[in-house]
């Protein structure tokens, strides 16, 4: 991928930033903000492959390719959300729990920033009610087959903050902090606030306070527990009812045969 070149980052990022500067420690020391790019994932990629730090972060008005889990799209209108990645270099032990600490985070950020309480389904979807307003996607760059060769991950987050023209089918399941919140929303601000949500659960995973953020998550996701999820993973399908994660994030999920722990796979609720 040959990146374009970057833009100023625009005065309301900035200075927004800027005052969150003494409280984010590694993050967002670098902020590299495009008009518009493929996808703010592929640009983080391409400069951490080319050794930028930790907490490096890629921000963009719109994306023309963004995308989210299994390789779907992601609907990045420009000026509509926030289109972010973030380059991390965790141990391998922190890996398994980034996604998990990711979704509290943007949630926390999200309701620091607004005032509007999301929840969580597994992993790290972001609802307000039965709509989505925010997705994450994590995505490792390893030494060999094994992943404790973690080389890098680039966690990308995507918020959506005003009304926008999106594609039928996402309209009919996606929401916006605008709509929610009947009023304006500070962009700048909203992106703050899930930064440094996000150098604080990431920090609490460095630091062994894993148990931390997963109770944050279950309190998040109490509403989606306890129903029942239809999984598909590795060409099966299975039903069961979602019973809890566990200690690394796995779902627990009771199926007709046993418990079983999931830690991928597409779960639709039902």
């Amino acid at each position: 991928m040959n990146l374009s070149l970057p833009e100023v980052l625009p005065a309301e990022f900035a200075e927004s930033l800027a005052r969150a500067a003494p409280r984010l420690g590694s993050f967002a020391k670098e902020v590299i903000w495009y008009p518009s790019v493929s996808s703010t994932s592929d640009a983080a990629a391409v400069l951490a492959e080319r050794g930028a730090a930790e907490g490096l972060v890629v921000a963009a008005n719109a994306q023309t390719a963004g995308r989210g889990r299994f390789g779907r799209g992601w609907a990045s209108p420009a000026a509509a959300g926030l289109y972010v990645s973030v380059v991390l270099r965790p141990e391998a032990d922190v890996v398994p729990m980034l996604t998990i600490a990711a979704g509290v985070a943007v949630a926390e950020g999200i309701q620091e920033a607004t005032g509007l309480r999301c929840e969580l389904k597994w992993p790290n979807d972001v609802y307000v009610g039965t709509r989505k307003v925010a997705g994450i996607l994590a995505e490792a760059s390893t030494t060999t087959a094994d992943v404790s060769g973690i080389r890098y991950v680039v966690l990308g987050f995507g918020i959506n903050v005003m009304p926008a023209s999106y594609p039928p089918e996402v309209t009919v399941r996606a929401t916006s902090l605008e709509d929610e919140l009947g009023r304006e929303v500070d962009r700048a601000l909203v992106l703050a606030e899930c930064l440094l949500a996000l150098s604080r659960r990431y920090s609490d995973l460095g630091q062994g306070r894993s148990a931390d953020v997963i109770a944050e998550w279950r309190t998040r996701a109490a509403t989606t527990l306890g129903r029942r999820i239809r999984l598909e993973a590795a060409g099966t399908q299975l039903e069961g009812i979602a019973e809890n994660i566990d200690e690394t994030g796995a779902l627990v999920v009771q199926t007709a045969s046993g418990v079983l722990r999931v830690t991928s796979g597409e779960v639709q609720w039902v």
